[in-house]
C-alpha cells in the first residue's frame, strides 16, 4: 500500500511532495488498482468515468522519460508492463476481474514528450462528483482532501501551458518589526520619525511601510535622498582614506628613497643672522638654518656637508646669511670668514676691554655691561673657589675666557657674560686645577689662574710662556735670594692704573702701595690681571726647569730674554736702553 492508503496505484501529489509541480502530472491518476486489506481479500470500489482536463492525456499517469516501474495487479501479483505500441494504432484496452493480470494500454506521446490519446477507464476510479475518487481511508481515519475543497490546490499544468504566478497583494500591516539584525538596517531604510508620520508610533508601522511600502507615497524620495547620503558618506570615507594613505605613503617614499627638498641660488638677497650653539652637529645646525628661513630642508643641508670636505669644520658662532639659500651654498659661506661675525675674545684681554665689546655688539650704552658685572657677578656661574678673596678688583677677571662667541643684537648683557665664564670654568675643571695648584706650591686654583694671567701678560711669544712660568714660581719661593719673593712686574702696575706702559718711573712704582703692585707687595696680586689663552695655562700647569728667574723684553715689543743671575739681567737692561 502506499503512503496515502490507496492501494498500489499512484495518488495525485501533494505540495509537501518533493515531487510536486513536476510536468509527469498528468491531471489525474492512472486506473486504482485493487487494494489488499490485511485479509488478503481485494477490496472493490465501482468503477467511475475518468474525468480529463482539456486535451492533455485522458488516462493513466506514466514515469518519466523511458523509466518503467513494476506493475501489480488486484491481487497484488507483479506483471511486466508492455512495450510502448506504434502512434495511431488503436488502443483497445481489456479487464479481467480476479482471473489474469489487468494488460494495461502503453501511452502515446507527442514529440515533446507528453502523453496524448485516451486512457482506459479506472473501475475503481472516482465518479464525477468525486473526480479524484476521494475514499474513506483504510485505517479508518479521514484523509484530507487536497483538491476537492474551494481552497484546493490546481492541478499542474505542464511547463508549455503555465502562467505567471499572479502578483501578490501587499502584506497588511502587522504589529512585528524585524529590526536591523533581521530585516533591512534602519540607516538606509528610512526608519524614523522624519517622513511626516512623527504622531504615530513605531511599533504600529507595517513592516511594509518600513520598506517603503503602502500608501508612503512621498518616502520613497525620503528614502532615496538618505540612500545617496549613506553612499556619498561612505565614498568621502574611503576616498578621505584613500588620500591619506598616498599622502603618508608619498612622505613615507621621500623620506626613505626621495631627495630632500632644497632651495636653489645664492639666496633672495635678504640678510639674516644665525646664531649656531657650541657642540652643535649637522642635524642641528640643519634646524637653526631651516627655522631662520636660510635651508629649505635639514636633511638638505645635512647632505650637502656631508659632500663637502671642509663641512665638518663649521663651528660655533654668529654668521651671517641670506634667506633661501641652497643647502651646497649655506655650507660654503658658512666656511668663509666673511660670514663668521663672532665676538672674539683675544687672549690675554682685559675684563674692561671685553666688556666694551659686548657693549658694541649688544648696541647697548656704554658701561652696561660693566655695570651687570660690578653687580651680579655672583649670580654669573663663578666656581665656589673663586668667590670671597679679598681685594680683587674685577671677580670675574679671569673668567672671560678668550674664544669666539655667538653675540648678537637682542640678547642679555648677562647671558653673554654667563656664556664666557661657563667656557672658563670648563676649560680649568678638565684641567684638574684644584690637584695642580697644590702640587705647584699654590694655595689653590684660584691663585693658578692669577698665574696664568701673569705668564700671558710677560710672555711676547708662545716660546716664552714656559720659562715665563718658571720665573714667577723662582721668585714666590722663600729661598729667593734675588728679589725676595718680589715678582716686581710691571704688567701688575699697568692693571691697577689701567695702562699698558713699559716706561714706568721708578718713583712712581715705589710711591704707590696698591695690593697690585708687585714692587712693594711680596707674592701674587689678588687676583688675575686679565684672561689668559689656553697656552698660558698649560704654560702654568708646566714650567721649565732651566733656573730662570730674569727677564728683560729687549726690543721692548717680540723679543723676551731671560737670566739666571743679577749680573745677566743688567746685562740685559743695558741692552734694552740702548734700543
Amino acid at each position: 500500500m502506499t503512503e496515502y492508503g490507496r492501494g498500489p496505484g499512484s495518488e495525485p501529489w501533494h505540495p509537501d511532495d518533493p515531487l510536486y509541480g513536476d510536468g509527469g502530472w498528468g491531471g489525474q491518476q492512472a486506473a486504482q488498482q485493487a487494494q489488499q486489506s490485511y485479509g488478503g481479500q481485494p477490496q472493490y470500489h465501482p468503477q467511475q468515468p475518468q474525468q480529463q482536463y482539456g486535451d492533455w492525456g485522458t488516462g493513466e499517469q506514466h514515469g518519466y522519460g523511458d523509466q518503467s516501474y513494476p506493475q501489480y495487479d488486484e491481487y497484488g501479483q507483479q506483471y511486466a508492463p508492455q512495450q510502448p505500441q506504434q502512434p495511431q494504432q488503436p488502443q483497445q484496452p481489456q479487464h479481467q476481474q480476479h482471473q489474469a493480470p489487468q494488460q494495461h494500454q502503453q501511452p502515446q506521446y507527442d514529440q515533446n514528450g507528453w502523453p496524448t490519446g485516451s486512457y482506459p477507464q479506472d473501475p475503481y476510479a472516482g465518479g464525477p462528483q468525486d473526480p479524484y475518487a476521494q475514499q474513506p481511508a483504510p485505517y479508518g481515519g479521514e484523509q484530507s482532501d487536497y483538491y476537492g475543497a474551494p481552497e484546493a490546490y490546481p492541478p499542474p499544468e505542464p511547463p508549455g501551458r503555465r502562467r505567471p504566478e499572479p502578483e501578490r497583494e501587499p502584506e497588511p500591516g502587522t504589529d512585528w518589526d524585524p529590526g536591523p539584525d533581521q530585516g533591512e538596517h534602519a540607516f538606509f531604510a528610512g526608519g524614523d520619525d522624519e517622513d511626516g508620520r512623527d504622531g504615530e508610533p513605531d511599533d504600529r508601522r507595517g513592516r511594509g511601510e518600513r520598506r517603503g511600502g503602502g500608501d508612503r507615497r512621498g518616502g520613497g524620495k525620503e528614502k532615496k535622498r538618505r540612500s545617496g547620503l549613506a553612499c556619498l558618506v561612505v565614498v568621502a570615507v574611503f576616498g578621505g582614506g584613500l588620500a591619506g594613505v598616498s599622502y603618508f605613503g608619498y612622505q613615507f617614499y621621500q623620506d626613505r628613497f626621495g631627495s630632500a627638498p632644497d632651495f636653489a641660488g645664492s639666496g633672495n638677497g635678504e640678510q639674516v643672522t644665525v646664531t649656531i650653539p657650541k657642540g652643535s652637529g649637522g642635524y642641528a645646525i640643519g634646524q637653526v638654518l631651516k627655522k631662520m628661513g636660510v635651508v629649505k630642508s635639514v636633511d638638505a643641508f645635512v647632505a650637502a656637508q656631508a659632500a663637502n670636505p671642509d663641512g665638518k669644520n663649521i663651528q660655533d658662532g654668529v654668521y651671517t646669511l641670506q634667506k633661501e639659500m641652497s643647502a651646497a651654498s649655506a655650507v660654503e659661506l658658512m666656511l668663509s670668514p666673511k660670514s663668521r661675525d663672532n665676538l672674539i675674545i683675544a687672549e690675554g684681554k682685559r675684563n674692561a676691554a671685553v666688556y666694551e665689546l659686548i657693549d658694541a655688539r649688544l648696541e647697548v650704552e656704554k658701561g652696561t655691561t660693566a655695570k651687570v658685572a660690578e653687580t651680579r657677578w655672583k649670580t654669573l656661574g663663578l666656581p665656589d673657589w673663586a668667590v670671597n678673596h679679598p681685594n680683587v678688583k674685577d671677580p670675574l677677571e679671569g673668567f672671560l675666557f678668550p674664544s669666539s662667541y655667538a653675540v648678537a643684537k637682542g640678547q642679555k648683557p648677562e647671558d653673554v657674560l654667563r656664556q664666557m665664564v661657563a667656557r672658563a670654568t670648563e676649560k680649568y675643571e678638565s684641567l684638574d686645577f684644584e690637584t695642580k695648584a697644590k702640587s705647584l706650591g699654590l694655595e689653590g686654583p684660584w691663585e693658578l689662574v692669577t698665574v696664568a694671567s701673569l705668564v700671558q701678560a710677560e710672555g711676547k711669544t708662545h716660546d716664552d710662556f714656559r720659562k715665563m712660568s718658571e720665573v714667577i714660581y723662582n721668585r714666590l719661593k722663600p729661598t729667593n735670594t734675588e728679589t725676595y719673593q718680589l715678582l716686581q712686574f710691571d704688567s701688575t702696575f699697568n692693571y691697577l692704573k689701567g695702562e699698558s706702559n713699559i716706561d714706568i718711573a721708578e718713583s712712581e712704582i715705589k710711591s704707590n702701595k696698591d695690593p697690585y703692585n708687585t714692587y712693594t707687595n711680596k707674592g701674587l696680586p689678588p687676583g688675575p690681571i686679565g684672561n689668559p689663552g689656553d697656552d698660558a695655562v698649560k704654560a702654568a700647569l708646566n714650567p721649565t726647569s732651566d733656573g730662570w728667574i730674569y727677564f728683560v723684553a729687549t726690543d721692548g715689543v717680540n723679543k723676551t730674554e731671560f737670566a739666571r743671575t743679577h749680573d745677566e739681567f743688567l746685562k740685559l737692561k743695558d741692552k734694552f736702553n740702548a734700543r
